[in-house]
């Protein structure tokens, strides 16, 4: 029971009549076979079409032995005339897409010889994988090329060469075909063996963007998007330049230069604050020398900031020095005492002030949820 597959014959006809042959109960809704369809099914890595069938809205599409089956959310009676309707701009994005992976995968095949050995169309980018790395440096001259390719405006041809034919024609596969093969191809850009839905020509994919290239296994995974998904980004992208360059006070092609001033500049100011909160914690050290056991309270301070306070003070007191730095119910926590071992202390602390953390032997960091009363009752009891 073959579905007349109307999507292949105009992949731009958004909404048909058609017959309902058969509908049948099935996981998660109703499964519904159509004489023909305008329905895509879910394959050669494309999404497939969501729509509507009369008035059931239809939630999955897929192949089965040649039929496609719609899963709607109702029921729709043998024998009846249904209007589907697809939801094209979704379509158009993913035919965008699939459109500029074909012309990305051709130029590198061309390059390079890498084969496309894997293919994502997720609702983010696009992935895929090719069987040789790619650099970063060769991602943006391919990227050119793709965009010089899409400026062009190649046609699209669509192949069905016979079985005598299909050798002759040096089409990409990721695997040895043979039969009734369906050849896609964009002039000199690309041909390759595919079931998808492309554009009818290479203008109307509008822009294909490259976002990164990875190592993967024992090739690289490239990132992209195309069409409105990567119009959708530039513009982002844009927009959060020019706040940037509003926020620094610099032209758009200058935040770069600006962000490292401030870095630079902050990693000064960091490097000055260190300074400073070291003479402090050394006035500390100096003034609990010989004090014994100590128990301190700070403001809120970086964690780095809270060791070495509590690594100063340690090596002059005598004992045990533990500081808490925040507020009632918020602290985080640093204990140490030079050549003791105070894991059973620090576990003891941590039960008793529902507090979490650890580390070496003679020194530990964490946090508790405790009040200052709580904590110095709990030290009183040691």
């Amino acid at each position: 029971m073959a579905t007349e597959k109307l999507f292949y014959i105009d992949q731009y006809l958004t909404e048909e009549t058609s017959t309902v042959l058969s509908c049948k109960q099935a996981k998660g809704g109703y499964a519904v076979v159509l004489d023909r369809t305008i329905f895509y099914p879910t394959g050669g890595g494309q999404p497939c079409d969501l729509g509507t069938l009369g008035e059931a809205t239809v939630t999955d599409v897929s192949e089965q032995d040649g039929a496609i089956v719609h899963l709607c959310d109702a029921p729709l009676s043998v024998g009846e005339t249904v209007t589907g309707k697809i939801d094209f701009d979704r379509r158009f994005l993913f035919m965008q897409q699939h459109s500029g992976e074909h012309l990305v995968s051709g130029v590198i095949h061309r390059r390079y010889g890498f084969e496309n050995v894997g293919f994502h169309m997720g609702s983010e980018c696009v992935t895929f994988d090719f069987s040789g790395e790619i650099s970063p440096q060769d991602l943006k001259s391919i990227e050119r090329e793709v965009n010089e390719i899409i400026y062009r405006n190649i046609k699209a041809e669509v192949l069905y060469p016979d079985a005598e034919a299909l050798h002759t024609y040096p089409f990409r596969s990721k695997k040895e075909l043979s039969g009734w093969v369906r050849l896609v191809k964009f002039g000199d850009a690309d041909l390759c063996a595919c079931c998808g839905l492309h554009v009818a020509a290479t203008g109307e994919i509008g822009l294909v963007k490259l976002l990164s290239t990875t190592k993967f296994h024992d090739g690289s995974r490239v990132e992209m998007l195309a069409g409105i998904r990567a119009l959708d980004y530039m513009n982002a992208l844009a927009e959060q330049n020019r706040e940037i360059s509003v926020l620094l006070s610099a032209k758009p092609f200058a935040t770069a230069a600006a962000v490292k001033r401030v870095s630079d500049e902050l990693a000064s100011a960091q490097y000055r604050i260190t300074e400073l909160e070291n003479q402090l914690f050394a006035v500390k050290a100096a003034e609990y020398a010989g004090a014994g056991n100590v128990l301190l309270f700070e403001s809120a301070m970086s964690p780095d900031a809270l060791r070495r306070l509590t690594d100063a003070v340690m090596q002059t007191c005598g004992g045990r020095c533990a500081v808490f730095s925040g507020e009632d119910g918020n602290y985080k926590y640093a204990v140490g005492q030079a050549g003791a071992d105070l894991r059973e202390t620090v576990k003891a602390l941590n039960t008793a002030l529902n507090g979490r953390g650890g580390g070496k032997p003679f020194f530990a960091q964490g946090s508790v949820a405790a009040t200052a009363s709580e904590i110095a009752a709990f030290f009183d009891r040691l």
